[in-house]
């Protein structure tokens, strides 16, 4: 691995394309449903048009990506930062990569006027929660013995 290929940049239009295919596969690697790389390169590029949607990507041909999504905070003055996506191709991971993006998400939700960052994740999903406990993420109210916090989704 060179040095080059850690380099962590904020995405733009002319990525869409590599961004939706990189979704795509991080969708079909966890059996979830997705509606392909060319739509969503199609929806990338929508909402990087906006100020509330940031993708980073790492390498020089990306290997990986973190989609940051951003909002008006209720209780702060700041704005919440939503960590929607991270993603590192399978053959390129325990190489540094999910770090630097991890870090650089970091960085750029600071910059970008938040005051803390969510992130949500399988139980299963031990590598990623590894890393974000390693970062400082916490998944319990009133750390360290809190009860466990849990998140749920559900279709409209």
């Amino acid at each position: 691995m060179s040095a080059g290929d850690l380099d962590v940049r904020r995405a733009d239009e002319s990525d869409a394309g590599a961004i939706g295919g990189l979704l795509h596969d991080f969708n079909t690697e966890f059996d979830e449903i997705t509606p392909g790389p060319e739509a969503l390169a199609d929806r990338v590029r929508e909402l990087l048009a906006g100020d509330d949607f940031v993708v980073l990507v790492v390498g020089a041909e990306p290997r990986g990506l973190a989609v940051l999504r951003f909002r008006a905070s209720i209780w702060t003055p700041g704005l919440e930062c939503y960590l929607a996506e991270l993603y590192v191709q399978p053959k390129h991971r325990r190489q540094g990569l999910g770090l630097a993006l991890m870090n650089a998400a970091l960085d750029t939700a600071r910059r970008h006027g938040a005051d803390y960052i969510e992130v949500a994740t399988g139980e299963d999903d031990t590598g990623a929660r590894a890393l974000y406990e390693r970062l400082g993420f916490v998944n319990r109210e009133r750390p360290p013995d809190g009860p466990v916090m849990l998140m749920y989704e559900r279709e409209l």
